[in-house]
């Protein structure tokens, strides 16, 4: 960032110079050591620890399965064509990782849950609840329906939010033509012949939005992923929510492959030069009228209209009593454990987390150190592979061992460690800080056995990763030659003694 030469914002001048900020991190070149003290700090989500054992059960044995089903399947048509062809992996790959981010986080979501036994433990602890309050007249009055009643609603409500699920994974979310006729559903159904000023008004936005859509669309991938989300959907859905319909639909077609390849032959969306073209060539009328009797505009509508009269409804009926309920068990829990330390949800504001950094041993016999290091990139190589090939440049630095002023007292280059702070969806790139302030790096991920930390935060196993800020160093100095970035930083070196 840059300002005038009084520090002051300014347009653009050869004579600003860059911010000076009352603080700045320090950033550490000793990086951090196992036992350390760390903290995180940023905006991110949102996460339940003090649920009840009916709502994460839910959540690791019915919700993340069906979703993960379903996200597997889009993945793996999608990674067989960008295997395939080159130019499709170059397109993908964003949306490939963005779809897998999640995929991943439930798969060991729900395996953390059953393996580190949280059903069980939450069982235990709700057993304590009850005993505590049946031993107090007062708590007992007060608070003797809630768990019940709370049990019973997470079983009014879980048709409803598999349901839930099942429509947005299958016919939003994971198939571009679907999602993005979702996209211009409302714009497309505003269309009235005495106000076209207000459609034809946000025409500009949607030509730029499609032209965006359509840089890196690959209709073959997309019909063959819609053939996999139409199956799971026909399949597995409830029938009276459209899943019959489908299944019909496709009967009728000769399969789900041909259903999707009927809708994809026939529609504008998945068309470029048709869809563009009717919004250059046609009156406002028209255009509303072909989109409207577009086979993938019918078929989504169709869906989402059957979500919003039978599953939505249900929904908004339920979840308010439910999340009344859960803030008086949150009360309860508070007033009847006194003796507990009760840490805050994080609530998509400014959070922070502090823990050490630690590995861990996820199973018997298996022990994962705090930090990786360049030899770890390289054992995973795949010369050509789209996740796993290595720039030449980084690897002729790491036969050199030229890693500057980055590398361990051993001579390691430190990439990654892991530590015990809470973390959660939003905290990617979140700044990690050590005991003095002094920035160690920037969070992105949990390991793979402790995403279950929205629900149950385990310490012995829930670890945030962060990438080792002497790495971001080295990949901003020696591998992409922009050292003099650096003359903008204060690195440090030297740890400060703690006292006993």
């Amino acid at each position: 960032m840059y300002a005038d030469k009084d520090n002051r914002p300014a347009a653009y001048s050869k004579d600003n110079k860059p911010y000076r900020p009352g603080h700045f991190l320090p950033i550490s070149l000793d990086g951090a050591d196992e036992g350390d003290f760390s903290m995180v700090y940023g905006f991110p989500g949102a996460t339940n620890e003090y649920l009840t054992e009916a709502a994460i059960r839910q959540t690791g044995e019915v919700l993340d399965p069906a979703r993960v089903a379903i996200r597997d399947r889009a993945l793996k048509v999608m990674d067989g064509f960008m295997r395939k062809d080159p130019a499709v992996k170059i397109s993908y790959v964003a949306r490939y990782a963005s779809i897998a981010n999640a995929w991943k986080k439930w798969l060991g979501e729900m395996q953390g849950l059953k393996t580190y036994k949280a059903y069980e433990k939450k069982a235990v602890y709700e057993a304590d609840f009850s005993a505590r309050i049946q031993q107090n007249p007062d708590w007992n009055l007060r608070y003797k329906n809630l768990l019940p009643r709370l049990r019973q609603l997470y079983k009014d409500i879980e048709p409803y939010v598999l349901g839930r699920d099942y429509y947005l994974e299958t016919m939003v979310r994971n198939n571009e033509l679907l999602g993005t006729v979702s996209g211009l559903g409302s714009w497309i159904n505003s269309y009235d012949p005495k106000n076209e000023a207000d459609f034809s008004g946000k025409m500009d936005r949607i030509k730029t939005a499609m032209q965006g859509f359509y840089k890196d669309y690959h209709p073959q991938v997309d019909e063959a992923v819609l053939a996999a989300m139409l199956e799971m959907f026909g399949e597995n859905a409830r029938a009276e929510w459209g899943a019959e319909e489908v299944k019909s639909m496709a009967g009728e077609a000769g399969g789900y492959a041909m259903l999707a390849k009927n809708i994809f032959e026939k529609s504008v969306f998945a068309q470029r030069n048709k869809f563009m073209g009717l919004l250059e060539s046609k009156k406002p009328g028209e255009i509303a009228e072909t989109l409207r009797n577009d086979p993938a505009f019918k078929l989504w509508e169709r869906l989402q209209n059957i979500y919003a009269s039978q599953i939505q409804p249900k929904l908004q009926e339920l979840q308010p009593q439910i999340t009344l309920l859960q803030r008086q068990y949150m009360a309860a829990q508070m007033e009847v454990f006194k003796e507990k330390r009760f840490f805050p949800d994080a609530n998509s504001t400014l959070r922070l987390t502090y823990g050490k950094i630690r590995g861990f041993s996820p199973r018997d016999a298996i022990q994962y150190e705090f930090q990786t290091d360049l030899d770890g990139v390289m054992e995973k190589y795949i010369p050509g592979d789209y996740e796993f090939d290595v720039p030449q440049k980084l690897i002729d630095l790491w036969k050199a061992k030229d890693y500057g002023q980055y590398a361990t007292a051993d001579g390691r280059l430190p990439v990654a460690c892991i530590g015990t702070n809470h973390t959660t969806g939003g905290n990617s790139g979140s700044p990690a800080l050590d005991a003095n302030g002094n920035l160690i790096g920037l969070n992105f991920d949990r390991v793979w056995e402790g995403t279950m930390s929205d629900l149950n935060y385990d310490p012995a196993i829930c670890r945030n990763i962060m990438v080792d800020a002497r790495y971001i160093l080295f990949i901003v100095d020696k591998f992409g030659g922009a050292g003099y970035l650096l003359n903008e930083m204060k690195l440090v070196k030297g740890k400060k003694k703690r006292k006993k």
